[in-house]
């Protein structure tokens, strides 16, 4: 599928550098690749790895984790809502304030990572579901202007930037 990429007025200012890390012109493509580099980066780290934070106040890895299933299922309910034609603006969310209740530290990884796996399946039903008009539909999110398309890019974006952070800032390989 090739999907034309999101036009700057649709682009919300603070997706614009996850959305960049996008080179492919089809994001179900990349959504559907990267879920087993990033599950393969997680793989064989213990516990007490996942548990670690690279600096005080950051997340630990587990709490990165539960962030990208948490963020892609915001972002994927944006997309559904828009694409059916909903021109209801949506709610922002806080996702600093997200990871405190979710108390990720207390799941085994696996379980995070199988549930990071269980929303991308979802994810891909449903953006691969989307026809032409689709995936121009534009809606408001957060106060700002958003299309389909572009949160088809941004959930890969997303999870390429916190991927980064895993290999730079904790180290994993």
């Amino acid at each position: 599928m090739n999907v034309d990429r999101p036009e700057p007025d649709e682009i919300p200012p603070h997706f614009v550098a996850y959305i960049a890390r996008v080179t492919e012109s089809d994001p179900v493509a990349a959504l559907a690749a990267q879920i087993d580099v990033t599950a393969g980066l997680l793989r064989g780290l213990s516990e007490a790895d996942a548990r670690k934070r690279y600096a005080p106040g950051k997340w630990s890895v587990k709490e990165v984790v539960g962030h990208l299933a948490d963020t892609e299922r915001i972002m994927a309910y944006r997309a559904l809502r828009i694409a059916r034609g909903d021109e209801t603006p949506l709610p922002g969310f806080d996702e600093n304030a997200y990871v405190p209740p979710a108390k990720f530290d207390a799941r085994s990884l696996r379980d995070l990572v199988a549930d990071l796996r269980t929303v991308r399946s979802a994810s891909l039903a449903l953006f691969k579901s989307f026809d032409a008009d689709a995936w121009r539909r534009r809606g408001t999110a957060s106060g700002k202007a958003i299309s389909v398309r572009a949160l088809g890019y941004m959930i890969p974006g997303h999870e390429r930037h916190h991927v980064e952070v895993l290999t730079t800032r904790y180290g994993l390989r």
